[in-house]
């Protein structure tokens, strides 16, 4: 069995943490996992510390792009094969795991996505939000030649080559369909895995609708300039 390291960012998820964890420890007990604490101003750093759970606290708040950064360095400094990145809102249904981390094993893909829209089954997000998924989804698909359909989720698993890859050179902000044109561009095997997501039980998304626009044109530009310098790189 491969060394698997489970990412749980988390930031004021006080409400849900405690059942993401326990329901991960019952499932999945010979599978490693560290919450990334980032920098959380509710109850989550005292509830982590009342149930002992393996929690790494960061003293300010890096945003989800350097919590799991952090995770992935973590992996890759203590040799682990394998990191799986879930949330710790609980949307992520940790019953597919052993389906994510299969296909990684297998060898059947070196990077793979948790998507909602391979057989549509659970919370598919508002309509807004799947335009705006979709339309990142075709922007990826002509950056790369890889087309994710669910491009934003983050329930995803990379093996070795791209922990350390990601250790180095992960996006800070908004990072989900970023990271996957650095996977494309390395000659990363991408695959999806249907899963079932559920809809946010507590606390707030970082992306308001106030913030949709901006969401949009950021990891818009995000893409093109990723994909436009590895280009440069390559060409010199």
């Amino acid at each position: 069995m491969a060394k698997c390291l489970i990412i749980i960012p988390a930031f004021n998820e006080a409400e849900s943490i405690e059942k993401v964890i326990n329901n991960l420890i019952e499932r999945y007990p010979h599978y490693d996992y560290l919450i990334i604490n980032d920098g959380s101003t509710d109850a989550t750093k005292r509830i982590c510390a009342c149930n002992h759970y393996q929690v790494l606290h960061l003293p300010i708040n890096m945003g989800i792009g350097g919590a799991v950064q952090t995770g992935y360095r973590y992996a890759r400094d203590n040799d682990y094969e394998i990191a799986v990145q879930i949330d710790g809102d609980g949307q992520h249904d940790v019953s597919f795991l052993g389906s994510i981390i299969e296909m990684i094993q297998s060898g059947h893909a070196d990077v793979v996505i948790g998507s909602r829209f391979v057989e549509k089954e659970g919370f598919q997000s508002s309509q807004m939000r799947r335009l705006g998924i979709g339309f990142l989804s075709v922007l990826g698909w002509l950056l790369t030649g890889v087309r994710v359909r669910d491009i934003t989720s983050g329930y995803r698993a990379v093996n070795r080559k791209f922990i350390q890859i990601f250790a180095e050179d992960y996006p800070t902000d908004y990072p989900e369909p970023e990271a996957m044109v650095i996977a494309a561009v390395y000659g990363g095997k991408i695959r999806e895995c249907p899963v079932i997501m559920r809809e946010r039980e507590s606390g707030e998304s970082s992306i308001t609708p106030r913030k949709s626009i901006y969401y949009m044109v950021k990891v818009t530009l995000a893409m093109l300039i990723r994909r436009l310098s590895f280009g440069v790189r390559r060409a010199k």
